[in-house]
Formats: structure tokens, sequence, C-alpha cells
């Protein structure tokens, strides 16, 4: 049985350790945590089944309040919960940083939940429920009373152990609880951890679980510490990159799209989507944002990811790739779990990496080209990548595909796709005189003017003085944003206005983009279409450079807004109510937020 009733998706917040990431909502409950990564299987999935998912609550009763944010300059997250007796808060987060304890303890657990919970003032009483279950709820495990130990639940590999100080007993099926009354000044501690076949370790409390949580907190403090940016709307771009962080995976540099699978964006769930994979579309924003805010070494390490993934199908591209860089990823569905409210399919894997996006070669051979140009340095190997990757955009260009936004329908002809062929071949040639990248340049240069002629005659529309998103159509796309980012028009010039003029015609919704058209007819996918967070960003961008400064600052305000309430976002928003829909946390979104607050702060806006 769940918790309490289905909170939103604005409701939660994520706690992580940069290999995998938790959902803790307002009331105090794990209702999404997947092991031993972010795409393994879930332990608690509450959020997509109340009834069966499981989650790991602990919550007072009888509360009148809730306040909740995370420590400054960290993913720890504190819940204060006012209730009619008294108050109480709930301190969250996943142990990192324990190579600095080592001297104390010399084994530390792969993954470990840390969870304190104090009364303030008064008393309180709490419930504790702890339902795990593994394999997203295919199965009832086993929990074992392991006396000082804790308790302890085998499936397959993975060794889950949950020690604690609260007066835990069997009430049902894989089912412990208790409810206990706390006094001012008391507290109780729970440590949750796991290991993937290895010794599993039960790290021990009161101290020792302080003293993890202290080296969590100063982990946090000391990699925000590093970040270079004193512009305006510091504490929403230092939220988003660590929201970025949150979503990396330390042991191969990748990023994932966001941390669940399956959120919603309409009522009949026809769009509900695995994101717990890597998009390659993603990389330019995500790379530029670490660099651009200092962070040199997670710059380094998402591209040495990128190219390792990337060798397994060079010179050919696929669109996504797991944290490992592996391009299995069949998408299949999971009956047992209902879904988020009740709508389903619940997915697993994503069939966008069968797809031919042709955009890809653009954000590969980009990040590669700005991380050169930032100091970076590519070795022989991965010159011979980029090489093939610019070649294999100058052999497909001519081809129809299904563009940035995945359309289920057959391969269009997508403005987008040729813009970031051309940026693949121009950032090769560019490449090629700074670092003598083994191309033929002079071929490529004769392939990038018939690109732009292509381009030109095909995708730009006089009549309406505008870029358009296909050949062939006058429907907008809101990705034509990006045209002055590549460089291929400026501005300032009368094709590029007119297309902002476009798209904020036939997209905008106060303000605020669809990414194109609603519709099926567009998609080929039934239901609704919602405002895409990161295309209005890339509207204050565009304002930004076009010196719109009032009107690109407004819009950036109001965007924040949008935001719940630890400043997290998801990729779309509900256009008549404003609700935050789709999966969560978002990295495109938060991308886009940075680059946006760094567009303002070039254009002159100060902090």
């Amino acid at each position: 049985m769940a918790a309490e009733a289905q909170p939103s998706i604005a409701d939660y917040a994520a706690i992580g350790n940069c290999k995998t990431l938790a959902l803790v909502s307002r009331h105090g409950s794990i209702d999404w945590m997947c092991l031993p990564n972010f795409s393994g299987s879930s332990i608690f999935a509450a959020l997509l089944d109340r009834e069966r998912g499981g989650c790991f609550a602990i919550m007072p009763g009888e509360v009148l309040r809730v306040e909740q944010e995370y420590l400054p300059d960290t993913n720890v997250l504190r819940t204060l919960f006012h209730c009619r007796h008294g108050s109480a808060e709930l301190v969250d987060a996943m142990a990192i940083g324990a190579g600095d304890l080592r001297a104390q303890h010399d084994l530390v657990a792969a993954h470990e939940v840390l969870r304190i919970f104090r009364c303030l003032d008064g008393e309180v009483e709490v419930r504790v429920l702890y339902e795990p279950r593994p394999e997203y709820a295919r199965t009832l495990p086993r929990i074992t009373a392991r006396g000082r130990l804790g308790w302890q639940c085998t499936l397959g590999g993975t060794n889950l152990h949950l020690l604690t100080d609260f007066d835990l007993v069997p009430t049902g099926p894989a089912t412990l609880e208790a409810t206990q009354v706390l006094r001012r000044g008391e507290q109780r501690q729970a440590s949750l951890s796991s290991c993937e076949n290895e010794i599993a370790v039960v790290a021990p409390l009161n101290d020792a679980l302080q003293q993890r949580l202290d080296a969590t907190v100063a982990w946090w403090r000391s990699w925000c510490a590093r970040c270079q940016y004193d512009g305006p709307y510091r504490r929403a771009v230092m939220r988003s990159c660590l929201a970025l962080k949150l979503l990396s995976y330390c042991l191969s540099g990748a990023v994932v799209a966001a941390g669940t699978t399956s959120l919603p964006v309409a009522a009949h769930g026809e769009r509900n989507w695995d994101y717990r994979y890597c998009w390659l579309r993603d990389t330019s924003l995500v790379l530029q944002s670490f660099m651009d805010l200092g962070y040199d070494d997670e710059s380094g390490a998402f591209l040495a990811w990128l190219l390792n993934a990337t060798r397994l199908t060079q010179p050919q591209l696929q669109v996504v790739y797991d944290v490992y860089g592996e391009t299995s990823l069949r998408e299949r569905q999971l009956p047992q779990l209902r879904g988020y409210h009740g709508i389903g399919p619940v997915r697993l894997g994503n069939a966008a990496s069968t797809q031919l996006q042709l955009d890809v070669y653009g954000e590969v051979v980009l990040t590669a080209c700005d991380f050169v140009q930032r100091g970076g340095n590519l070795d022989r190997f991965e010159k011979q990548l980029v090489a093939g990757f610019a070649r294999t955009a100058a052999s497909l260009w001519r081809m129809p595909d299904q563009g940035i936004w995945e359309i289920r329908l057959p391969p269009r002809h997508n403005t987008y796709s040729k813009l970031m062929c051309w940026a693949a071949i121009d950032r090769a040639i560019k490449l090629q005189e700074q670092i003598d990248l083994p191309i033929d340049a002079a071929h490529l240069s004769r392939e990038r003017d018939a690109l732009r002629e292509d381009i030109d005659r095909h995708g730009y529309d006089a009549t309406l003085q505008s870029y358009v998103g296909r050949y062939g159509s006058s429907d907008a796309d809101a990705s034509l944003l990006l045209i002055p980012r590549l460089g291929y028009v400026d501005i300032a010039d009368p094709k590029m206005q007119g297309t902002l003029r476009h798209i904020e015609q036939q997209l905008s919704v106060d303000g605020m983009l669809y990414r194109y058209p609603p519709g099926p007819q567009y998609d080929g996918v039934d239901g609704g279409e919602n405002l895409f967070v990161i295309c209005s960003f890339w509207r204050v961008e565009c304002l930004a450079r076009a010196g719109r400064i009032d009107d690109a600052q407004a819009l950036f305000d109001r965007l924040l807004a949008l935001r719940n309430h630890v400043g997290l976002l998801t990729e779309e928003v509900d256009a008549r109510r404003l609700e935050l829909r789709g999966n969560f946390p978002q990295a495109f979104s938060h991308a886009g937020l940075i680059t946006a607050a760094l567009a303002l702060q070039a254009a002159g806006v100060k902090p």
C-alpha cells in the first residue's frame, strides 16, 4: 500500500550520487529509485503505481504545512514539517565523497541513502513504511531480519540493506512499518545501502552516519565552489548546474536526459517515454553549460564518453546510448505497473534509438570543436572519429530523417537536420585548419556550399520571410531559433528576424513556445502537445542577441516561475494550467536555462 495520495510531478525533489537518483515527495516518501544506475531496474516505483510500485516513507502525522528545500549549494534535501503538536525535519541525501572517510571505514557501500528525522519542537508522531519492490515490482522480495545489521533484501546479485533505529516490524508481504512519537531533540536515522555482486557493506548509524552526511554536504559545496559564473540569476544557474551534475554518471561521463521513465505529458499516455539514457542531441548544450561555468573536468569526461560510445557505431551515429555506451535499447512495456496517476503505459527502452536523425552529426562535431577551441586536445583516434562523422554528414545530408523531435512518421526533409549537417561539415573544416583533422577539405567545402544552397532554396519561404521546419511546408519549428548559434545566419539578418517573427506568431502562447505546431498531423502521436521548456529559453537567447533585453529578461523571469519549489524542471509545461509535464528532472531544460542566462549576461544584464 502506498504511503499517501499520488503527488504531482512538481511535488518531488531529487537526490543522487552521480550514479543514480531518487525522487523524494514533499510527504517524505522515496517513490522512485533505480539500481545500480539511472536506467537500472527500480527498487521503489510508487511514482508509477501507488499500490504495487513500493516506497520508503518517513511521514509525520497531522501535518499542517510543509517546506522543502535543498541545503545551499548541495543536492542534500531538507523537508520541514509543521504539525499539529510540534515540528520536525527530514534530511535526505545519497552519500557521496565517501573517499574522505576511508581512513575510518575501510569499505563503503556502492550506494547509500541517508535519512535523518528530527523532532524540532513539541512532539510529533511519525510513521515509517518500507516496501522495496525490485525489478519494477515484478516480484515480492524476501526481507530478512539480521539483528544489529538491520534488514536484508536480496534479489539476484543485488543486496539491499536497511539499518535504522526506528522499531520496524513486518506488517505484510515484503513490508515493514513503524509508528513512533518523538519529542523535542529526539531523532531517528536510516541508512539504505546497496551493492551489486559485491561484498555487502552495512555502514553504522549515529555519529558515523552524520559524518557521511557532512562529507556529502562538503563534497557538493566544494564542487559548487568551482563555478566561475558571476552573472545574473546566479542562484538559478547554480541550481540548474547542480541538476545537470545530478544527472551525470560519474563512472563514464555520460549525462542522462532525465531521471525517470513514462511520466506523461498528456492524459492518455501515448507520449510516455523512457528518458534515462544519453541523447547526442543534448551534448552541445550540456557540454557548453559545463565549460561556460568553469567545469572543465565534466566537459572533458563527457566528451570522452561521447567519443567512446560512438566507436561502437562509427562512422554511423545512433541517436541515444545508455550510460555505458550500449546501443540496444529496445522499447517495451511493463504491464504490471499502471503508470503515474494510472496513465500508462510504462515503457522501458526507447525506439528513437533506431531512428535516423541527421542532426546528431552536427551535435558531435560541434561538441568536439568547442572543446578544442577552449584548449582541449583530441588524440589521433579521436581525430579520425570526428573526421569520419563529418564525412558521414556530407554523404547523408540529402536523405530525409526523423529530425530532432524524433517524429514517429515516415522520414522527412527537416530543415534543422540539414542545418546541423552543414554545421558538422563547417566545423570539421575549421578543425582541419586548427588541429590537422584528416579530411579532404576541398571536397567538404563543396558539400558545405551545396548544402547551404539546398537549405536556402527549400528550407526558406520567401513569402513568409522565414525558414520553415521542413521542406515544402509553412510550419514553424522552434529548433530554428538555434540558427544564430550555429553561425549560419546572424540574428540581425532579415531572414533570421523573419524566422523569429514566424515562430512567435505560430508557436507562442503568452511568449512561451511549442516546439512545433501541436497535433498528430505533425508528429503522428495522438494527444496534447505542451509548451516545450527549452524552446522558450532559446527564445530568451534570441531576444537577448537581438537587443530586446527587456523582453528577454521578462520572459526569463516567467520561465523561472515555472520551476517547482526546489528549482527543478520537466520537459514540458501545460499551456493552460502552466503545470509541469513529463520526465523529471530534465537535463535539456536546465541546460537551456543556463545558456539563456549566459546570453543575458553577454547582452549586458547585471547580477
